[in-house]
Parts: structure tokens; sequence; C-alpha cells
């Protein structure tokens, strides 16, 4: 019987063991393939670390975050040879069809594989929302959600002891979930990496606020911000930027120029984990049971997208042209509440 391997890659996200679920329930009902999971992402495939999946060993996951699969950050290109690193374990295993569900680095290289010959379906994953050629990726509303809740509570401690409040949220080069995060918690100003707001404004802002007697402050900055000192952080092991902490960096800049008592927190990988909203549930088996139905339907260079309300399929190659940054008209509404 022909194999269809499937690999979660990348960071994890709420949502990722929904779609493996649906990939595994959807091919075992077509009846013609067997599932076979790559565990620990591009590593799994370089090194022959997979198990069997069947129906029986996705029971109950719907609702688990992570992935049952596990990830990594590896990279076959990076750390290995390409094709080269991975062709063993495709012939190996007669892996006829790749189901990757990744970000758009992850999908980038799943392209140069099936360039290769590796037939390669996609399914896009990001709690940052910002792969193109989709209108929404499962896990940003989880990671809304999470921050959401956040600034409900910071609020109410910002305001008792008329402090600033910053809540630096996830977004390496999009601000998407510090912008819906602001605009549904109420935030009074948003710091995205699209739109440099210049602190002297947020100060502004602030110290107009309690003129008018609204003696508190709650501020979202999103994690790519530019810091003041424009001093950029070091790279992890893998090349990426280990950011997070830039809102502390911010705080003692927004305390001088205001003269305000301000304090910091950091959501990081909380935003990642945890049970993911019926949303995100919804939308990952939607995507799990496209990817399977064009897996089985002998597709290749294609990604899942959502279209409006629809489920359609892509080429890969679109996907990777660019990642999608904000609505310039969604942060100029959200500037109407800034204050």
């Amino acid at each position: 019987m022909s194999v269809i391997g499937i690999l979660t890659a990348g960071g994890d996200c709420p949502g990722l063991n929904a779609v493996i679920r649906s990939v595994v329930t959807a091919v075992g009902a077509a009846g013609s393939h067997e599932v076979l999971g790559v565990l620990n992402g591009w590593q799994g495939l370089m090194e022959d670390d997979t198990r069997p999946l069947g129906r029986e060993d996705v029971r109950g996951i719907l609702r688990a975050g992570g992935t049952i699969l596990g990830t990594s950050r590896m990279d076959p290109y990076v750390h290995g040879s390409g094709y080269a690193s991975v062709r063993a374990t495709l012939e190996r295993n007669d892996i006829e069809v790749l189901i990757v569900v990744g970000g758009d680095g992850t999908l980038r290289t799943a392209l140069r594989l099936s360039e290769e010959g590796i037939r390669v379906v996609g399914v896009p994953k990001t709690i940052d929302n910002d792969i193109g050629a989709t209108d929404v990726t499962f896990g940003f509303d989880t990671a809304v959600q999470v921050a959401t809740d956040a600034l409900d509570r910071l609020t109410t401690t910002a305001e008792a002891h008329n402090r600033v409040m910053l809540c630096e949220v996830m977004g390496r080069t999009k601000g998407w979930i510090a912008l819906h995060a602001g605009l549904a918690g109420g935030a009074d100003a948003i710091l995205l990496p699209e739109f440099q707001l210049p602190l002297d404004e947020v100060a502004r802002i602030i110290k107009g606020r309690h003129r008018r007697g609204r003696r508190y402050s709650v501020v979202v900055v999103a994690e790519g911000v530019v810091p003041p000192d424009d001093v950029h952080p070091a790279t992890d092991a893998f090349g990426f930027e280990r950011l997070g902490g830039v809102a502390y960096r911010i705080a003692p800049v927004l305390e001088e120029l205001t003269g305000f008592e301000t304090r910091v927190t950091v959501l990081g990988h909380l935003q990642r984990g945890g049970t993911p909203t019926a949303f995100d549930r919804v939308l990952a088996t939607r995507m799990g049971a496209a990817a399977a139905a064009l897996a089985l339907d002998g597709a290749d260079r294609v990604m899942v997208a959502v279209h409006g309300t629809r489920i359609e399929s892509v080429p890969l190659a679109e996907a990777c042209e660019g990642i999608r940054g904000v609505d310039p008209e969604l942060f100029a509404v959200a500037r109407l509440f800034f204050g």
C-alpha cells in the first residue's frame, strides 16, 4: 500500500494535532494509503525517525496543544545536504507524497525538496498569521485570545496602581497578534514592526490620558519592534534572531519621557502552548482534510489556503513569495482608539 508522510516543523502552534488527526482520518477513510508520521520535523526525515499512524493513534488529540510528532528547527539545506539528506528515508519507507505542516521557512524548504523529486502538499502553520496566499492560519486565533485575556488582566492591575503596563507579544517581523489583541483588549497604543510609532508619540498619548484623569495606560508591543538603542539580538543555533524582551528596553525610555511608573509583561511561549480555540480546531481540521484530499488526488507543489470562508489550493511557490504584513487600513482603525 502506498504511503503518505506527514511532518510538523518549525515552532509549535495550537491546532497541529487537529491537522494530524484530520489527515490520518481522511486518508484512512479512503483506504488506499497508509500514513507515516515523521518525528521531530525535518530532523526525523534526515534520520529516518518515523512511526505509522492509524485512527486509534490520533483519538483524543484534537484538544491537545503541541504536536504528537514533535518538531525542530533543523533544515536539510542548512544542516545537511538537501534532498540527498532525506532520500534514503523517503525510499526506505516508500513515501509517495509528503504533507508538510509549517511556516514560511518550512514551506520554502518543502518547495526546494519538491523541485528535486518528492511530491509535496503544504499546510500553512503559524501563530503570526503572516504566510502569504492565505487569509488566515490556524493558531493565530488562539494566540490572540491568550494575549487578549492577558490584556484584560493587566488593565485591572494597571488601573489599581496608576501604572503604565507594557505587554509584549510574539510577532517577529509582522504585528498581527499585537494589532488584533490590542484592538480586542482596548490597548492605548500598539507598537508594530511594520509601523514604527515613535516613543515620544507614545509618551504624548500616555501623558494625555493622565491629564484627562485616566491615570494608567496599557501598551502592546510586538517582539520584533526595533528597540530604542537599535541593537539587534544575537542569533540562535539555527540562524534565527533570539527575540523576546524588547519591551524591557522600551520601558525605561517611556518612564523617563512620561515620569510614570512602567512595568513589563512578556507573554512569550504562553501564546503557543495550551488548548487551541474552537475556531483553530475547526480550521486545522478543515485544512488537514483538504491536504489529505490533495495528496490522494496526486497534487504536487500546492498548499491549502483560506480564501474567504473556503479552503482552496494554491501553488506552493505563491505562498513562498513573501510574508504578509498588517493591513494599513486596519492599523488606521486601531489608531483611532490610541489614548
